[in-house]
C-alpha cells in the first residue's frame, strides 16, 4: 500500500513544507511559555518563589591576542535587543592552519556571568544534518530569547551561560553562516574537521586553553556529539581541552526502524502514563491509546494501526525483548525491512510513522511535530517556521544585514537549515553512534547524559541518498514533487521526532563498562524538580544518566528550559539530579517575561483567572 494515506485537506492555506535536510527551512528534529501550574509531587512546598536572578554585566574573561578584539561583539549594539547582554565574541574560524583554507565555521562565543566557575567550556551545536546553532542560541539557551510569537527579545532566565562559558559553533561546512565547500563523508571527518576548528580557535582565545570541555548539543547532533567526543577522546593532542563529559536531548542515536517505525505503534495506541518509559507490552489493559484525543486518531485507523503492527512484528516486540538485564543482542523483525533498517529498507506496509502523521495532520492542519499539544494558529517565528509548517512575517533575524555586521557574519543569504547538502551526496556513510562509538565516549567520559521529552512527534528527519528515493506524497517533500525529486523526509512522534519509547530500546543493543543495556528497569515518575512536582523519568547506571521529560517538546532547553538547564548543571559535576537545594530559582513563576510572583498566593490567583 502507499506509505501514506492520503495527505492533505488541511494544508490550503499552509505552505505545508515539513522541514528536511534540503530546505533552507528545516532544522532537522532540533520555544517558552507562560507559567504553568506546578504537577503533583509527593512533596508539599512551601517556599515563595523567588525572582530570578538575571545575567550581572561582570566580566569572567578577557583576551590578549590582538586578534580576539576582531571577533568583539558590543552587547549593548545587538538589533532589537533592549538591554546590555555583555561582550561576547563571534565571527568566521578556518578549520585549519592552512594560509589557503576557504573552509571556516562560524562561532558565537559567550562568556559566563557566574564568577565561581570559570574553567569549564560548554560546545553547543544544533542538528541538520546543516542545521544552525545559532537558532540554539536564540530560542534555546542563549543569554538572550525571542520566543516564537512575541515581539521582542527578553532575557534567558535559563541561558546555559549562567552556569559555563557557552560556544556556539555552526558545523559542519555548509552550515548557516560557515564557509566552503562541503566535502565530508562520514562523522570522523565532521569531528576531525570541528578539531581543527577548535585548535585554531584556541590560538587565538588562549586564555581558554586547558579548560574542562563538554560537547552538548540536540536532534541530529546526537551523532555529531558522539563522535567529536570519540575523536578528541581517541586523538588527545588534537585539542588543548580537557573533555569531560557529553549531553545530548531527543538524539539520533541508532536505525530509523528502532527511532521511528516500531515507537510509532505505540506512540499512538498505548494511554499507560510510562509507557514510553517502562517499555510496556501491548494487552488489553494497556492497548487503549494514550495520545488518542491528542492525535485525533479515529477507531477505524486505530485498528488498521493494531493490524501493521501485529503483521510487522511490533506489537509482540517489546513483550518479547523487554527485560532488564537483556538476554542478548536484540533482533530485529525481519519481515519489516529489506536490506539495511533504516528509512529505505523500511517496507511501505510497514511503515507506521507516516501512517500515524498522515492521520494526524488530516485532522489538525497545525500538528507539530515538535510539541503535538499545538493547535491552530502557527505562531510567527522571527527565524522563520515554529512548528512543522512555516510562519514568517519580517525579514529572518539573522539575514538582516545590521544583524550579521553587529556580529561579524558575511552577507549572505542565512537559512536556519542548510539548503545544501552538508555531506558528499546527502548521505554520511556513519554507523549511529550507539552501535560504534558511544559505548567509548560513556566509558572515558566523566559523565554522559541523554534526554529526551515526551511531547515531540515520534517521527524524525532523515535523509537519504538518491539512490533510495522513494515515492512520498508531496506534503512530505520540501519542492512539492513526488519520487525523484524528493531527497529527504520529515517525520513526527510526543516526541513524533525521536522516540523516546526507543531510548531505552537503544541502550538494551549496547554495551559499556562490561555489560550490556540497563540493569536494572527504569522507575517512573522518577525525575523531579522542587516546586514543579513530578517531571518525568530518571535512570543512571555506569556513568550513563537517561532522563525523559514529560512535558517538554523536541528542541529541550526551549520547551522545558528548568529541565535542561538542572541536567547541565549535574554533567558539570554541580550537583547531583536527586539534590533539589537550588530548584526554588528554576521554577517558571519567576519568568521575567510574564511578570514576577511575589507569593505563592499571587501565582494561584493567576493561574485562576486564565
Amino acid at each position: 500500500m502507499v506509505r501514506l494515506f492520503s495527505l492533505l485537506l488541511c494544508v490550503g492555506a499552509v505552505s505545508a513544507r515539513l522541514r528536511n535536510p534540503r530546505d533552507p527551512r528545516d532544522r532537522y528534529y532540533p520555544h517558552v511559555g507562560p507559567p504553568s501550574i506546578a504537577r503533583s509531587s509527593a512533596d508539599e512546598h512551601t517556599y515563595a518563589p523567588r525572582a530570578p536572578e538575571l545575567p550581572k554585566r561582570a566580566t569572567t574573561i578577557s583576551f590578549a591576542n590582538p586578534k580576539a578584539a576582531q571577533y568583539l561583539v558590543d552587547g549593548t549594539k545587538i538589533p532589537e535587543v533592549d538591554f546590555d547582554v555583555g561582550p561576547s565574541w563571534s565571527g568566521l574560524m578556518p578549520i585549519s592552519g592552512n594560509a589557503n583554507e576557504t573552509r571556516k565555521l562560524f562561532f558565537w562565543f559567550w562568556p559566563t556571568t557566574n564568577q565561581e566557575y570559570t574553567d569549564d567550556l560548554v560546545f553547543w551545536t544544533n542538528g541538520g544534518p546543516g542545521c544552525s546553532s545559532l537558532e540554539g542560541l536564540l530560542q534555546e539557551n542563549g543569554p538572550f530569547t525571542w520566543p516564537t510569537g512575541t515581539a521582542k527579545p527578553i532575557r534567558n532566565q535559563w541561558a546555559w551561560t549562567n552556569l559555563s562559558h557557552v560556544l556556539w559553533v555552526e558545523q559542519p561546512v555548509g552550515t548557516g553562516f560557515s564557509q566552503g565547500i562541503p566535502n565530508i563523508t562520514n562523522e570522523d571527518q565532521l569531528a576531525a574537521q570541528f578539531a581543527g576548528f577548535l585548535a585554531q580557535f584556541l590560538e587565538v582565545f588562549s586564555e581558554l586553553k586547558g579548560k574542562n570541555f563538554y560537547a552538548t548539543g540536540e536532534s541530529y547532533a546526537g551523532v555529531y556529539v558522539p563522535y567529536i567526543a570519540n575523536y578528541l577522546y581517541e586523538n588527545p593532542k588534537a585539542v588543548d581541552l580537557k573533555l569531560k563529559g557529553t549531553w545530548i536531548t531527543d538524539p539520533a542515536v541508532s536505525y530509523d526502524l528502532v527511532t521511528k517505525f516500531i515507537p510509532a505503534l505505540k506512540f499512538a495506541l498505548v494511554r499507560h502514563h510510562s509507557f514510553y518509559v517502562l517499555d510496556l507490552p501491548f494487552n488489553e489493559t494497556n492497548r487503549s491509546q494514550k495520545w488518542k484525543d491528542v492525535l485525533g486518531l479515529n477507531s477505524s485507523f486505530v485498528s488498521y494501526i493494531q493490524q501493521v503492527g501485529d503483521k510487522c512484528g511490533f506489537t509482540d516486540y517489546s513483550k518479547k525483548y523487554a527485560t532488564y538485564p537483556p538476554a542478548g543482542p536484540l533482533p530485529l523483525p525481519p519481515q519489516s525491512y529489506v536490506g539495511s533498517p533504516d528509512w529505505a529498507g523500511v517496507k511501505d506496509e510497514c511503515a507506521t510513522w507516516s501512517m500515524v502523521y498522515d492521520a494526524a495532520i488530516t485532522v489538525n492542519p497545525n500538528f507539530n511535530i515538535y510539541r503535538i499539544f499545538d493547535v491552530w494558529p502557527v505562531l510567527w517565528d522571527v527565524l522563520g517556521f515554529p512548528g512543522s509548517f512555516d510562519n514568517q512575517q519580517s525579514p529572518l533575524y539573522f539575514n538582516r544585514t545590521d544583524v550579521q555586521d553587529a556580529i561579524h557574519a558575511p552577507h549572505i543569504n542565512w537559512s536556519e537549515c542548510s539548503s545544501i547538502n552538508v555531506f558528499v551526496n546527502g548521505t554520511d556513510t556513519s554507523i549511529p553512534p550507539m552501535l560504534s562509538v558511544m559505548p567509548n565516549v560513556i566509558e572515558k567520559s566523566e559523565r554522559t547524559v541523554v534526554m529526551h521529552g515526551g511531547i515531540v512527534s515520534g517521527l524524525g528527519h532523515f535523509q537519504i541518498s538518491a539512490a533510495e528515493k522513494r515515492e512520498f506524497p508531496k506534503g512530505l517533500c520540501a519542492n512539492g514533487g513526488r519520487h525523484k525529486n524528493c531527497d529527504s523526509v520529515s517525520v513526527t512522534l510526543a516526541s513524533f521526532v525521536l522516540h523516546a519509547l526507543s531510548r531505552s530500546r537503544h541502550s538494551r543493543n549496547m554495551t559499556w563498562h562490561g555489560q550490556q543495556g540497563f540493569q536494572q528497569p527504569i522507575a517512573s515518575e522518577s525525575f523531579i524538580i522542587e516546586g514543579f512536582g513530578i517531571l518525568g523519568a530518571m535512570h543512571q547506571e555506569r556513568n550513563l544518566t537517561y532522563v525523559e521529560v514529560d512535558l517538554s517538546g523536541h528542541m529541550m532547553p526551549q520547551y522545558a528550559p528548568w529541565a535542561a538547564y538542572k541536567t547541565l548543571s549535574y554533567l558539570l559535576g554541580r550537583e547531583e539530579l536527586t539534590d533539589h537545594t537550588n530548584d526554588a530559582a528554576l521554577y517558571p513563576s519567576a519568568y521575567a517575561l510574564y511578570g514576577l510572583a511575589s507569593s505563592k498566593k499571587s501565582l494561584n490567583r493567576h493561574q485562576t483567572e486564565l
